[in-house]
């Protein structure tokens, strides 16, 4: 059987506000095998977004091992730390954090020559992605010259531009009405699957659950 890309030992999580410790993950173990697309189901405030926080290498704090693409997070600075996520994660929000002044392709365009990529290289990849989201035509606009669908399309190109092993999507869709959702979450995980691809998706949508490889929950901190 495969490494998994992604595997977490007793990571543990705890704020503390004042006199009050509040212990928000209590030894996560997770793991997430190259190509499996992976449903963390929860409810509002169960823990999911600091779970993916961890293991995105977003923020310090965390007790616990992260390991990604075979690199134990732990065991590296910051910079270490800055180079495996550039290199092994994409990420899609519930907001597409795209940047407004520049249009559907610059945004996928960009990631690629922080990554090394030649400017031909990008624009290929760019276009390549974009045209498979149904966005062929809409490679030049801004995106407030955009639908909030066609903007998280572009957010979704944008994180597998670098040909990531593992996506993170905290509700990709939940600024999205439910056709919209339902339309954009199907060519996400269509693109995701022709990419080869794994992905952790952060959800409390039990219908949009049910079409990911394996649902996981968490539930006071512990998965389920």
């Amino acid at each position: 059987m495969s490494e998994p890309v992604l595997e977490t030992r007793d990571l543990k999580r705890t704020f503390v506000q004042g006199d009050v410790s509040i212990e928000v993950l209590r030894g996560v173990n997770i793991a997430v095998r190259p190509g499996e697309i992976v449903a963390l189901l929860g409810p509002s405030g169960s823990g999911k977004s600091t779970l993916l926080q961890a293991v995105g290498l977003l923020e310090g704090g965390f007790e616990g091992s992260i390991r990604i693409a075979g690199e134990e997070a732990s065991a590296l600075d910051d910079d270490g730390r800055t180079l495996l996520r550039r290199d092994a994660l994409g990420f899609v929000y519930q907001f597409h954090h795209l940047l407004p002044d520049f249009d559907a392709m610059e945004n996928v365009i960009l990631p690629q020559l922080i990554h090394g990529a030649t400017p031909e290289q990008a624009r290929t990849r760019a276009k390549e992605l974009l045209s498979k989201l149904g966005l062929a035509k809409r490679l030049d606009h801004r995106p407030s010259k955009l639908s909030g669908g066609e903007q998280q399309r572009v957010a979704v190109a944008r994180a597998l531009a670098n040909r990531p092993p593992l996506v993170l999507a905290d509700e990709p869709t939940g600024n999205l009405d439910e056709a919209t959702a339902d339309k954009v979450f199907a060519e996400f995980l269509n693109l995701v699957r022709i990419e080869g691809s794994a992905a952790l998706v952060a959800t409390h949508n039990e219908r949009l659950a049910t079409r990911m490889d394996r649902i996981v929950r968490l539930h006071e901190g512990h998965l389920e």
